[in-house]
């Protein structure tokens, strides 16, 4: 009888047999496609190479026919390169002077960098005919030291004082004419410099709801010029001028008592009232300034404790009198006649004289 494996113990050495098979067919089958990729790559490698050395002797080829494309061109023309390279030079080795001689167009600070004064100074001509008031300003300020004890030194002062002015810089414009009226007394300039100081502070001058110090300046400075030239052609506009900054004044004054009366500081208010009318006593605002006196004066009078009631009852009447003595058909009539009725009465019942 035939030696047989137990079945269990058969079945594993059938499993075993059929596994070395199968690892088999997977190695062989590693193999096969390991080669294979190594001689696509092979193949891939040739290929790149020589794309490489194509790509090498073109890139070669085209350096070679640029070099003498290059290397001809510049044999063909050299004088047109030295000529243009020399005339840079020559343009370059040029003064600012020489540019501006010839034509050519020279900045602002590059004239002034010169250090020559009478170039500043022609150059500063030329801006100041065409108008051109700042380049002209600078270039005269720039060349004034250069001149002092010259001839010329109140004439450049002028120019560049004239020059801000008409440029609209009034505050620089007013230092600088100040000083000239003051250091060129004698000069031929003198009448014009302080004509455009007055001017500038006429320009300055505020409204009539800011500080006016600026504004009186500039009617003594107006009224300074027609006492000293009272036969120049601007006499007749200055004192123009200083009616309408006169006027400016007066409304400033009653804004400012007006101020007082709005914020019920009524003592204050008649004071400042009283003294607006004695500065300026025909102001367009001289109804109004008498009204506002006995109105306060009333309200004054009806707040005051009793020791004090009967001498502002008094200034009630005194200033409503003198109300209807100058406007007797005032549209403010019978409200101060109201007024004025309590501060009899008040005065009636206290047996105080009117």
């Amino acid at each position: 009888m035939p030696f047989r494996l137990p079945s269990g113990l058969s079945q594993r050495v059938f499993c075993a047999k059929k596994e070395k098979k199968a690892g088999n067919i997977l190695a062989f089958s590693f193999l096969s496609y390991n080669f294979a990729r190594f001689s696509t790559h092979t193949r891939e490698r040739k290929h790149l190479g020589f794309m490489i050395k194509r790509a090498l002797k073109f890139t070669i080829l085209l350096l070679c026919s640029a070099l003498v494309v290059g290397t001809a061109f510049a044999q063909s023309e050299p004088a047109v390169e030295v000529s243009g390279k020399r005339k840079r030079e020559k343009v370059s080795d040029m003064s600012v002077r020489d540019k501006v001689e010839a034509g050519k167009k020279v900045s602002i600070h590059r004239i002034i960098k010169s250090s020559d004064p009478d170039l500043i100074y022609a150059e500063g001509l030329k801006y100041y005919g065409r108008e051109k008031w700042r380049q002209a300003g600078d270039l005269f300020e720039a060349c004034q030291a250069y001149f002092i004890g010259n001839m010329q030194e109140d004439s450049i002062a002028y120019f560049a004082a004239r020059s801000r002015f008409k440029e609209r810089d009034y505050s620089e414009a007013t230092t600088r004419l100040d000083e000239f009226r003051r250091k060129y007394g004698r000069s031929a300039f003198i009448e014009d410099a302080e004509a455009m100081l007055a001017m500038c502070h006429y320009y300055l001058a505020p409204d009539a709801t800011r500080d006016q110090t600026i504004t009186s300046e500039a009617i003594v400075a107006f009224s300074e010029f027609i006492e000293r030239y009272p036969n120049s052609k601007r006499v007749e506009a200055f004192s123009t001028l200083i009616t309408e900054l006169t006027e400016r004044l007066k409304e400033k004054a009653y804004l400012n008592a007006y101020t007082y009366y709005k914020i019920q500081r009524y003592k204050s208010a008649v004071l400042a009232l009283r003294n607006a009318l004695k500065l300026y006593p025909d102001t367009p605002h001289r109804e109004d300034i008498l009204y506002l006196i006995t109105v306060s004066n009333y309200r004054l009078a009806h707040n005051s404790i009793a020791e004090k009631q009967g001498e502002r009852y008094l200034q009630v009447l005194d200033s409503y009198y003198s109300f209807i003595n100058e406007f007797p058909e005032s549209k403010h009539r019978k409200e101060l006649e109201r007024y004025t009725k309590e501060a009899k009465d008040y005065l009636d019942k206290n047996n105080i004289e009117k």
